[in-house]
Formats: C-alpha cells, sequence, structure tokens
C-alpha cells in the first residue's frame, strides 16, 4: 500500500468495518462513515469503535435466543 494514499472507513450492514482509499468508489452494500486519513489513523478508528466482530445478524440472533 502507498503511504500517501488516503483512506476512508467503510461500514456495511452487518456492522463490519472496512478500510477503502477515497478515490476509489465505494463498493455496493458499504457506506462511508465519515472518518478519512491516513491507514494508521483510519485502523485506529476502526480499533475502537468495533468492539464486537460478531456480524450484527448474529448478535441479534443470540439475543434473542438468551433466557
Amino acid at each position: 500500500m502507498d503511504e500517501n494514499t488516503r483512506y476512508q472507513v467503510l461500514r456495511n450492514n452487518e456492522d463490519q468495518y472496512s478500510l477503502w482509499p477515497v478515490d476509489v468508489e465505494v463498493p455496493a452494500g458499504w457506506q462511508p462513515v465519515g472518518k478519512e486519513g491516513t491507514e494508521e489513523e483510519c485502523s485506529a478508528y476502526v480499533d475502537e469503535v468495533w468492539t464486537d466482530m460478531r456480524p450484527r445478524s448474529l448478535r441479534e440472533r443470540m439475543e434473542n435466543t438468551e433466557v
């Protein structure tokens, strides 16, 4: 990866995150969350906000089956 590349943080409908170059079209099913910066800055942001790695659908199923 080019150290001059600017990245943005994306999130999908399962609340999973990804880093994506700002000059590349966002893939279907992903939305920018408003964070842009270096790879290191964006990775640090993801580490801070993505505390539960389970997909949202799995979390919801598990919550609905707890007694």
